[in-house]
This record gives structure tokens, C-alpha cells and sequence, in this order.
């Protein structure tokens, strides 16, 4: 389009993955890049040498700037931000800035978005897509960049992780299909508000098809609202007319097809778990979109290689399980995994990201045998817990060093008891302690096979 056009000067704001991604993209285009972040790296180095500019985190937009194209980890009330908006500068994030770079033929795509299981969703799609015979690639935050899937093309269709941060910077974003699998709070200290993270995600309904969760009540509000021609719901339970739902134990489409169609056995879906369950009838409903036959559907989601660290099952010793489920950074997501098992230890804590836990931990208070406490926002986890499950043995894990988590193991080891689960899903970010929320299982699951097991 014109706004990449060769000689045009664009702020890419961030040097991280997006915007290391984005200013090459502008650079192979002809662009001159400006590269704003807040420290000097060997990534802002290495674009330097690429041909962009460096310039530091000034509080205004340089003169001379026509576009600029900011990373998720910048909020909107960011100086530089404000000041584009207030001289009516286009803000592109990743995902718009990638779908405006698209040229004519280009793949279609079939989005995801909420609050957790976007990746599962993501990852189970392109295997079904896959089982089809599609050229198809997830992409967003599972590992392929999106802007770098669309400049180097070469797929039939693509299925995009979409967060709620690039979301709030997109404006003609409007994918063949899109799905909202679920919304709880999360990001509230990003977005200012639980209205405005909602009004975020129900942007990815801009296309023809808007596929939603049935059962989760705000999703559904929105869903009412929204405008797409077409509106299709998956549920847990038996689907209605335009619906994929679950009878009698097997997946059923009934969005797609004159009569229900049987899909597959729920017992087959991978991890197991209702959450999962229904990112399965999400992507069953995304893939039937586009066409992909029913048997199709069944072979990709037998074939689907769950993502580490979500509900994987680590060891078992003594009658007791050690489940990994570090994915769970929010309490949304904890909950879903809480209520999988019926006797947790819990290892829960990181950064709440101003999330409440009081309704999570009301709910699986007579679930737990113990809770086992880590991180920047234990106390706010501890304090709930007092309220709600005032018996409930509590042990709080202060330190914050690499030992923080072998600590914390070898204490959920003593509370529990054979048939219990001992589970990690803080309910919180990782950021606090570790690199990630992957660094954290991987600590988690290390310490529980390095117990002395009989």
C-alpha cells in the first residue's frame, strides 16, 4: 500500500520480536525506519546496521514521520503514543500492520482471540487445516511471526493468534473467520479496564464469519452485538440450530451442515479437560468455515500435539501427580485447570497484573489440600485464601531466587496425599522470577522429578 511506500519515514516503536520484525519488513520496502526503545541493544544494533535509526524514547514524534507501528509491550498512554494520536498519525500494531502488507492473492485467515487458549485453538486449527491438505501455518504469539509469514507468503491460508494489545491498534483487520474463545480479567493495568479489554477483543469480529463461546456469558453479550453477517456458537452442551456443541460424549457440527454431523469422540481431544473441549469445537468451527470435511476435523485434532506446560502431565510417585500447567497466567485459566482435578496442592503466584482472585479462589477452596504460595502478588493469593478458605494450609515461599521453586516443591511434597494432584497453575504472570512462563515449568517440572521418589 501507499503508506510502506519506498522513501516514507516510519517510527517502529519497540525492538523486540514485532518490531524488529516490522522495521526489516520496512526496510526490505524501501522505508527509512526510525527504531524508538527505551535502551540501547544488540537488537536496536543490529537494525542500526540494517539500515534504521536509533533514536532512544523521545517523548514526540521525530518530524518527517508519516506511520507509525508500535509493539504490544507499548501502552497506549505511552508519551510517544499520545503524541502520535494527538497529530493524527495512523498507530498500527503487529497484526494490522501485517494485514495491510498482504498483496492481492494473498492467503486467507482464520483468527483467534480471549482471554486463554488462544494458542491450543491456534495450534489445533492448523493441524486440522493440515489433515485437510492445506499449506497452512500458525501464527502470532506460537512461535512464526505474523508480519513474517506474510512477507514471505508461500501458504493457502493462515491461522493468526490475535491478542487483545493488537487488537486495540487495529482498524481494517477483518479476517474470513474469527473466534472468541472466552473473556475473564487480564491485561487490566495495559487496557485501564475490564469495558475496554472486552471492546478490544470483539474487534476481531470484523469479518464475514464471528464464531463465539456460548457459554461464557460476556462473550456472549458481544456477540450479540456484533455485526458480522454471520454468527456461529460453540457450546459444551448440545448445539442448536448454527451451533458445534458436545451430545452424548461426541463433538457435533450443526453450524455447517443441513443436519448434525459427528465430528469426534471428546475423549479424543488433547489435553484433555471441558477448556479444551471447547478450543477444539472453536477450531472445528473455524476449520468448517472454510470448508474442511467433518473427517478432516476428527484426523487433526487425533493427530494435535499439545504445547508444553499446558495441563502436561510431569510424574507420578506414590499415588500423587505432578502436573505442569505454568500456561495458566491468569485466574481464568487457573481455574479451568483447578476444576479438573479433585484434590489439588497448588502452587500458585507471579504477577496478578491486577486480575481478582477472590471469585477463583471462592470456587476451588474445597478442592484444595494445601496451597503453596510464590511470587511478587502471593500475599494478594494469601489474603483470599483467608477469607474463603481459612482451614486450608497455606505456606508462603519468600524467596525469589533460582532456589525459589525447589522450595516450593518440596513443600507441596509434604501436604500431599496419594490421589492428590499437585498442580502448577498460578493464576499470575511469570515475569516476577522467571524469563517466562515456560522457564517456570521447566523449574516446576526439574524439581518434581528430582524428588526422592519411592
Amino acid at each position: 500500500m501507499d503508506e510502506f511506500a519506498p522513501g516514507r519515514t516510519v517510527l517502529v516503536c519497540g525492538a523486540g520480536l514485532a518490531g524488529r520484525t516490522a522495521a526489516r519488513a520496512l526496510l526490505d520496502r524501501g522505508a527509512r525506519v526510525l527504531v524508538a526503545d527505551r535502551v540501547e541493544s544488540d537488537a536496536t544494533a543490529a537494525l542500526a546496521a540494517q539500515g534504521a535509526r536509533y533514536i532512544g524514547s523521545p517523548p514526540s514524534v521525530p518530524d518527517g514521520v508519516s506511520l507509525v507501528v508500535t509493539s504490544p509491550g507499548w501502552r497506549p498512554d505511552a508519551p510517544l503514543l499520545r503524541d502520535a494520536a494527538s497529530r493524527g498519525l495512523a498507530v498500527l500494531g503487529e497484526v494490522e500492520f501485517a494485514w495491510r502488507l498482504r498483496g492481492p492473492g494473498a492467503a486467507p485467515w482464520l483468527a483467534v482471540t480471549g482471554t486463554n487458549g488462544k494458542t491450543t485453538t491456534v495450534r489445533m486449527l492448523e493441524s486440522i487445516l493440515r489433515a485437510a491438505g492445506h499449506d497452512a501455518l500458525a501464527v502470532g504469539n506460537v512461535g512464526v511471526p505474523v508480519i513474517e509469514a506474510v512477507a514471505s507468503g508461500g501458504h493457502d491460508v493462515l491461522a493468526v493468534e490475535v491478542s487483545s494489545f493488537q487488537l486495540h491498534w487495529s482498524s481494517t483487520f477483518a479476517p474470513a473467520a474469527a473466534a472468541l474463545l472466552n473473556l475473564a480479567p487480564d491485561h487490566l493495568d495495559w487496557h485501564g479496564s475490564m469495558a475496554a479489554y472486552a471492546a478490544a477483543k470483539a474487534l476481531i469480529w470484523r469479518g464475514p464469519v464471528a464464531i463465539g463461546n456460548a457459554d461464557d456469558a460476556g462473550v456472549e453479550r458481544l456477540l450479540a452485538a456484533a455485526a458480522a453477517p454471520r454468527k456461529v456458537r460453540f457450546t459444551l452442551a448440545g448445539p442448536g440450530p448454527g451451533e458445534l456443541g458436545v451430545r452424548d460424549g461426541v463433538l457435533l457440527d450443526a453450524a455447517f451442515a443441513h443436519a448434525p454431523v459427528p465430528l469426534l469422540p471428546a475423549v479424543d481431544v488433547r489435553p484433555s479437560g471441558d477448556h479444551n473441549v471447547a478450543d477444539a469445537l472453536a477450531a472445528a468451527a473455524l476449520a468448517r468455515s472454510f470448508g474442511v470435511p467433518a473427517e478432516a476435523v476428527a484426523a487433526g485434532l487425533r493427530s494435535f500435539v499439545p504445547d508444553p506446560h499446558r495441563n502436561q502431565f510431569v510424574v507420578s510417585s506414590g499415588g500423587i501427580d505432578w502436573v505442569d500447567d505454568s500456561k495458566a497466567t491468569n485466574p481464568h485459566a487457573a481455574r479451568a485447570s483447578l476444576l479438573a482435578y479433585p484434590s489439588v496442592v497448588w502452587l500458585a503466584g507471579g504477577q496478578l497484573k491486577g486480575a481478582p482472585v477472590e471469585e477463583l479462589v471462592a470456587e476451588v477452596a474445597r478442592r484444595l489440600r494445601a496451597v503453596v504460595l510464590l511470587g511478587q502478588d502471593r500475599a494478594e493469593i494469601a489474603a483470599a485464601l483467608r477469607r474463603h478458605a481459612p482451614d486450608v494450609p497455606v505456606i508462603d515461599v519468600v524467596r525469589t531466587d533460582d532456589g525459589a521453586m525447589s522450595e516450593a516443591v518440596r513443600a507441596a511434597a509434604g501436604c500431599a496425599r496419594p490421589g492428590d494432584t499437585v498442580l502448577l497453575a498460578p493464576a499470575a504472570a511469570s515475569y516476577d522470577m522467571f524469563s517466562g512462563y515456560s522457564a517456570r515449568g521447566a523449574a516446576f517440572a526439574a524439581a518434581a522429578r528430582a524428588l526422592p521418589h519411592p
